[in-house]
């Protein structure tokens, strides 16, 4: 955790479901707790009115630039435009110009058909808060991105070698390297990959550590969020399994549930050297403030419940 919170970017990121929102809404509670400055953001639409994120702040969606949700804590939302705006500003050096430029609808057809224009705005807007600066030093100490599902995670982690094979040169290619520093840098970022003890889940999250590997994207570790436990013994199991197998009992999936979870966390375990992080299930009631508790003591320590 003292290596998560100490780095500049931070991406969570896994299967839709996991529990993204949740676990960057919680280790914000941590950084912030432990002072440092934290931008929390998602990658989010023009026009959506809802955001799971934002909702740990009791608010709708996140702004479109940074404002303070708590102490040490402010949110925003990565826009593909407001990135596309800040890239324009910072090439014409004119608000002005660049909120005209923005507005023309051939530009705007233009940028919404080419492709990785969307990531590219993005992008920038990501390197525009890495770049701010207070006081002499970053704004944000730590920037976490609550990430969008697997294929958009790689469309952006894997976009500064992509573009840069096509534009080499210019404007473009200096931002796509200036990111690059901090993305492909494992002392500034690390990407976070949340899952759950099953099998798709499993499945899923070693495709993306994978993938995010062919991106030199640096990867810190995974967390298995929502471990069940177990309420029985191992001998208690051992004389019920039979009776359960034999007949089609109500239940019979929970009761078969912390085995599954057990092999795949053993599972995931065998197929990478990453941390593995277990968090177990936790009530609905409090439910961040507990779990930013249990992530800041944590340690990389398989979780044993009951007698599995």
């Amino acid at each position: 955790m003292d290596e998560l919170v100490n780095k500049r970017v931070v991406l969570i990121t896994g299967k839709g479901g996991v529990g993204r929102s949740v676990m960057t809404a919680a280790l914000a509670k941590v950084a912030a707790g432990r002072g440092r400055r934290v931008l929390v953001t998602e990658i989010a639409e023009e026009g959506d009115d809802y955001s799971p994120l934002a909702r740990h702040w009791g608010r709708e969606r996140l702004p479109r630039l940074p404002e303070p949700l708590e102490l040490n804590v402010q949110g925003c939302a990565l826009l593909a435009r407001t990135g596309q705006e800040l890239f324009l500003k910072s090439v014409l050096r004119s608000a002005t110009l660049a909120r005209a430029a923005i507005s023309s609808d051939a530009l705007r057809r233009l940028l919404s058909a080419g492709p990785s224009f969307r990531e590219m705005g993005v992008f920038f807007q990501l390197l525009t808060a890495l770049r701010d600066q207070t006081g002499g030093g970053p704004t944000h100490q730590l920037i976490l991105i609550d990430m969008p599902a697997t294929g958009h995670t790689l469309s952006l982690t894997g976009l500064p070698e992509l573009l840069l094979r096509l534009v080499p040169g210019g404007p473009i290619a200096a931002a796509l390297k200036e990111g690059q520093r901090y993305l492909n840098d494992p002392a500034l970022a690390a990407a976070w990959v949340v899952t759950l003890p099953e099998t798709l889940p499993v499945s899923e999250c070693l495709e993306l550590i994978d993938g995010l590997g062919k991106t030199k994207m640096p990867v810190g570790g995974v967390v298995v969020n929502r471990m069940p436990a177990d309420p029985f013994t191992a001998a208690e199991r051992e004389a019920l399994t039979p009776l359960v197998e034999q007949y089609a009992w109500l239940g019979r999936e929970l009761f078969r549930k912390p085995l599954v979870a057990h092999r795949e966390l053993a599972r995931l375990r065998s197929h990478t050297r990453l941390p593995v992080f277990v968090t177990p299930e936790l009530p609905h009631d409090g439910l961040i403030p507990a779990l930013a508790k249990l992530l800041d003591g944590a340690s990389p320590m398989p979780l044993v419940t009951g007698g599995a």
